[in-house]
């Protein structure tokens, strides 16, 4: 009858605990950030890369930013920018992460800035739900789901 009881214990103990900084729930909001629509586009099979689009709202007037972010989907997730560079689209890795200004909203679209799934481990089928974490310099980790969408999506949802 211990073993139970104390497992009860240990379990309402946890429930009881503050949440990790950084932390959020169903409501995407974290040390002020809100994160919208994170969707992924499906692949391929052997697709080397996938791409990933959000937006992400800093209301507080502290600025902050994207550092990383983390999947076991791919061997290793790049923030990039796209530019027009004399008519002919450039991307590059934003080595020092996404600013995200105190006050702003930046979206990460295609054809803009955007996350690079590097090496995924498996093609991704639309209606798949991919689980990834944020890590920011002031708000901290930040869980997320991303949905795929089909290859010819191009922007948020009708439905969200």
């Amino acid at each position: 009858m211990k073993l139970p009881l104390a497992s009860l214990l240990a379990l309402l103990l946890a429930a009881c605990q503050p949440t990790p900084q950084g932390a959020a729930g169903d409501g995407g909001h974290a040390s002020g950030i809100s994160v919208a629509s994170p969707w992924l586009r499906e692949t391929p099979p052997g697709a080397p890369v996938v791409g990933g689009f959000l937006t992400l709202q800093n209301p507080s007037s502290g600025d902050d930013r994207l550092l990383a972010v983390e999947s076991a989907l791919a061997q290793r997730i790049e923030i990039h920018a796209m530019r027009d560079e004399g008519g002919v689209a450039r991307m590059r890795e934003l080595a020092d992460g996404l600013p995200l200004p105190g006050g702003a909203t930046v979206e990460l679209q295609p054809g803009g800035h955007h996350l690079m799934f590097i090496q995924p481990q498996r093609p991704l089928q639309a209606g798949e739900h991919v689980e990834a974490t944020l890590v920011f310099e002031r708000a901290g980790r930040v869980p997320v789901t991303f949905e795929v969408r089909p290859l010819s999506a191009s922007g948020a949802s009708p439905h969200h």
